[in-house]
């Protein structure tokens, strides 16, 4: 979230304030009324994208028991940290970002931020592991089902969501990442603002914590696709199918932490569109995914039927045959 100056007036100009009443509201900024309709219905689109498109992949898998492996429960899981960004972060990045107020007070601001941080992270995390049980399955094929058991798929399940969880909320509510910008934060804290402020150290550590996952995939993708073109090619689909979704995470996050580290060590000059704009490009990689999988996975598509026209509510729909004829 952008910085917003405390300014109540400018020479003889009114200035709109999120909160009227209060000296220390920030200035609110809105748009006209067309731009405003525009940007709700692209920033609502994408919300409604990520919670249905990403609710409906959980579905299938966790209902389907033709779904029921290994790697389907990362993607499931992967699915669920799309969706909770659907919930918990993008409604609420809407209207800030049409309103240029927040409104959801001062502890849901942090709540907010921590949301975003751990389920950007966990994302990433799960397809990083992703990346690697792909990679199994195509150097070593007939060992693979002993290597990636369920149990080692839920152990990368759990690490993806602690590690990310318990990294971004302790980095938030130590407040390690205000260390060193107290006067700054001071200066520029008014009401109806939600700006979470992070040190120089703290930015490259986020970096890194982006930056190290991006490496291993683009590895192990690149290995990937050499063994491809000496084998046959389902396996080249196969591996193409999960690469599409860490090629969009990447092409979505990366112009934002780019901006972030950039940022940080240039004294916060992003004006507030442009990191409007990266964020929201970021947030609609949760809604990529969904599309992703019903592109290219024909199990997906025949499952979206299933669910859209109520046969999962049968008896033993759980055992409905989803190979297409």
């Amino acid at each position: 979230e952008k910085i917003i100056f405390i300014r109540k007036s400018e020479g003889h100009k009114l200035v709109q304030l999120c909160y009227e009443n209060l000296n220390m509201s920030c200035v609110r900024t809105p748009y006209s009324p067309a731009p405003r309709l525009i940007l709700y219905a692209v920033f609502g689109f994408g919300a409604l994208l990520a919670v249905f498109g990403n609710l409906l992949v959980m579905t299938s898998i966790l209902h389907f028991k033709q779904l029921y492996s290994p790697a389907n429960f990362l993607i499931a899981s992967l699915a669920c940290a799309d969706f909770l960004v659907g919930v918990t972060v993008m409604p609420f990045s809407m209207i800030r970002s049409v309103e240029s107020c927040w409104y959801f007070g001062d502890s849901y601001c942090k709540f907010h931020s921590c949301f975003e941080g751990s389920f950007c992270y966990a994302s990433i995390y799960h397809l990083c592991f992703i990346s690697i049980d792909r990679y199994i399955a195509v150097t070593d094929p007939l060992v693979y089902p002993t290597k990636f058991t369920a149990s080692v798929s839920g152990t990368c399940i759990a690490c993806c969501w602690l590690l990310s969880i318990i990294y971004s909320f302790s980095l938030l509510y130590t407040g390690a990442n205000e260390v060193g910008l107290e006067e700054l934060v001071s200066a520029l804290t008014c009401v109806g603002g939600c700006q979470i402020a992070v040190n120089q150290s703290w930015v490259l550590i986020n970096f890194l914590l982006f930056f190290v996952p991006m490496i291993v995939m683009i590895t192990v993708y690149s290995r990937i696709f050499l063994i491809a073109k000496q084998q046959a090619r389902k396996i080249e689909r196969m591996s193409n199918e999960t690469a599409k979704s860490s090629e969009t995470f990447l092409i979505s996050w990366l112009p934002y932490f780019i901006d972030f580290i950039i940022d940080a060590f240039l004294g916060f000059i992003t004006p507030a569109y442009v990191y409007e704009i990266l964020l929201w490009i970021a947030y609609y990689n949760s809604a990529m995914n969904p599309l992703i999988y019903a592109f290219f996975y024909p199990w997906f598509r025949k499952a979206i039927k299933l669910i859209v026209t109520g046969k999962v509510l049968r008896e033993n729909s759980s055992t409905i045959n989803l190979s297409l004829e």
